[in-house]
């Protein structure tokens, strides 16, 4: 992926199509959880980090929680609410904040200074747009990262019980993660529905990522007698299975919670 200069002026017009605008409280806890952990060296590092909430929608909800998981990793992060929709980013000034404040903006990420994001979170954003759309839109937000920056794209259910997501750095896609509330998941295959715009379509025999979710079923039938000890058991059992056939990115620490991590190229689409 080619990274295009941060410092080239914005478009006259906010780039992208509004969202449906659906939103709840703590939906996109899984999602903060796994970048509160996986992005901590980054956000600790250098002067006062800020970090984008793309498309959060009709309600400032994701953004201010956002903000105080963000803030347990470092004490003075910033967080931008950008939204499409004027009459969205109007709703939410009332919630504004020191730390945290809202654009009217689109795929162009519009910052004060141009400043660049250490992490854009693009949660339920890319759903609508076609599957060839989606490498140009990534292209675009990779570009405006801070050089130790992250985006975080991804797509999960109105409550966050199931969720995946792609992880990018400046260079492009790195790792794929699939998440769960386990009490409520009867195969991993479940989490299929809440593939990234760039992978639902790609679940069909001959690709990667329908291989990766087969072989995931094989596991989490194969640890059937763990389920007596807790879905979180059966589940760590059948990630250990998945892990010596798969380049998984994580480990025990995070299979407890209900996670695991694949290395994009493993699951890319061919």
């Amino acid at each position: 992926m080619v990274r295009s200069s941060s410092a080239s002026p914005p478009p006259s017009r906010p780039l992208g199509n509004a969202t449906r605008g659906t939103t709840n409280p703590n939906r996109l806890r899984r999602m903060d959880r796994w970048i509160a952990a996986h992005h901590a060296t980054a956000l600790r590092r250098g002067p006062a980090p800020v970090a984008v909430d793309l498309g959060y929608g009709a309600a400032p909800w994701t953004a201010v929680e956002l903000l105080a998981r963000l803030r347990t990793v470092r004490a003075d992060v910033e967080v931008v609410g950008v939204e499409i929709d004027p009459a969205r980013v109007a709703a939410a000034a009332p919630y504004a904040c020191p730390g945290l404040n809202f654009a009217h903006g689109g795929f162009e990420v519009p910052l004060p200074g141009r400043r660049a994001p250490v992490l854009i979170r693009a949660a339920n954003v890319l759903r609508q747009y076609a599957e060839d759309e989606v490498p140009a839109v990534w292209e675009r937000l990779c570009a405006r990262l801070a050089p130790d920056g992250l985006l975080v794209e991804g797509t999960c259910d109105e409550i966050g019980r199931r969720h995946v997501w792609v992880a990018l750095g400046p260079e492009g896609p790195r790792t794929v993660t699939f998440a769960a509330r386990l009490s409520a998941l009867e195969t991993p295959s479940d989490l299929a529905e809440r593939l990234p715009k760039a992978l639902i379509h790609r679940n069909v025999p001959g690709q990667p990522v329908h291989a990766f979710l087969r072989d995931f079923d094989r596991a989490w039938a194969a640890a059937a007698p763990y389920a007596s000890l807790g879905a979180r058991q059966r589940w760590m059992r059948s990630v250990l299975a998945l892990s010596t056939a798969w380049p998984l990115a994580d480990g025990p620490r995070r299979w407890r919670q209900g996670e695991v991590t694949v290395r994009w190229e493993a699951v890319a689409p061919v």
